[in-house]
């Protein structure tokens, strides 16, 4: 049998028609970038969030990189995030001058480790005489970017606690995450990317929420920092023509927030069909005895109330024999995934950071371990069955 890693054809073919319309009226429109579509998708995110402002932009990368723009976050400057992430989390800070600095993961759920953030500003970093804290080579550290990987949120409660203690503002990367929720000690239930002052998204098409093609969205508390990062999307051009700072081209388009209006209606049903999925893998998991073999993913929040308590944008399991169990699944048609096979503090294009093997050493555990196994919201039982006696049979 063969078993993909993910399958949207499903989905499409029983939304065909709606977005098919919704094209068609925008192509009829002659209205491609920034249109009725793009403010209507914004405001139906605004209300699906409760969040206050929302601004569509080209891509979840351009996400990160619109905001740390219109934050002015460049040379000279320093944000702490982590290294077991997809690349633009750390390469934004990069594109923009500013220096990323990586803590470590916690082993269980692969996020930001809170402990290790705290350890890491107690022990590396120092504050100025006007009480700005630095890294080791003077750099004004300026935020926190916590990532809330694979569909589940990051310990929100006590990442805040220390960046108000330290005065960083939380810029969230929700790329992975949208809809999934948190309870917080403060502010009650919340979802992933409103939690901190701004929080960036991406659809690209594999996404719970996926566009057909590159697409994104940045939301925040500030009407002030909304506004701006309006004009950031349109390079900096506020009225046309005029530039007072630099921006970029983050502008989305019609056709793909026409889209995004279609399915924002089915996201909750599809993360619900995933987590079903997810509760059948631990299952079968559990019922074959595996569950001392494999570690299978964290689910912290499980029992605190919470519906989307983990949205399971990727069913991510750990073995110490990962890359084996990847090539006799591979022989056996089905697909998995990485992520991430080297953590970002090991990349070559990051080299001139001056991270070594050994210095993040959950990150690097969790590289070499992790593997996601097939999920989407129509996967058949039949196929997770035959994922996991396969899984059993290699054990």
């Amino acid at each position: 049998m063969r078993v993909p890693l993910l399958d949207l054809s499903e989905q499409y073919r029983a939304l065909a028609a709606p977005i098919r319309a919704e094209i068609d009226a925008v192509l009829a429109s002659q209205r491609f970038i920034l249109g009725p579509q793009v403010e209507a998708f914004e405001k139906a995110i605004c209300r699906y969030l409760h969040a206050p402002h929302a601004v569509g932009v080209s891509s979840g990368t351009d996400a990160l990189l619109a905001v740390l723009m219109a934050l002015e976050i460049g040379p000279g400057d320093a944000v702490i995030t982590t290294a077991y992430s997809f690349f633009a989390t750390a390469g934004c800070l990069a594109r923009v001058g500013a220096t990323p600095l990586f803590v470590d993961v916690d082993p269980k759920t692969f996020k930001l480790s809170p402990t290790a953030l705290e350890w890491y500003i107690d022990n590396r970093c120092k504050r100025d005489s006007h009480g700005q804290l630095r890294d080791s080579a003077g750099r004004r550290i300026r935020a926190i970017i916590p990532v809330h990987l694979f569909g589940l949120c990051c310990e929100m409660d006590a990442i805040h606690a220390i960046s108000e203690r330290c005065n960083l503002e939380v810029i969230e990367d929700a790329a992975q995450a949208i809809g999934a929720e948190y309870l917080t000690a403060h502010m009650g239930l919340r979802k992933a990317g409103t939690m901190g002052e701004v929080g960036c998204f991406s659809f690209y098409p594999s996404k719970n929420l996926g566009a057909a093609g590159d697409a994104g969205l940045v939301v925040c508390r500030s009407e002030e920092l909304a506004k701006r990062l309006r004009v950031v999307r349109q390079h900096g051009m506020e009225p046309r023509y005029y530039h007072d700072f630099i921006g970029g081209n983050f502008r989305l388009d019609e056709i793909q927030a026409a889209i995004l209006n279609v399915k924002l209606a089915y996201l909750d049903t599809w993360s619900a069909a995933r987590r079903a999925a997810a509760d059948f893998y631990r299952e079968e998991f559990t019922r074959r005895g595996l569950t001392n073999r494999i570690a299978l993913p964290a689910e912290p929040y499980r029992e605190r109330g919470l519906t989307n308590h983990h949205i399971y944008h990727q069913y991510v399991i750990r073995t110490d024999r990962r890359d084996e169990l990847r090539d006799h699944l591979a022989k056996r048609e089905i697909e998995t995934a990485v992520y991430y096979p080297l953590g970002l503090h090991e990349q070559k294009c990051f080299s001139y950071l001056g991270y070594k093997k050994g210095d993040l050493p959950e990150t690097e555990r969790a590289a070499g371990e992790t593997l996601a196994l097939p999920i989407y919201p129509e996967i058949s039982r039949e196929a997770q069955r035959y994922v996991v006696e396969t899984i059993a049979e290699f054990i």
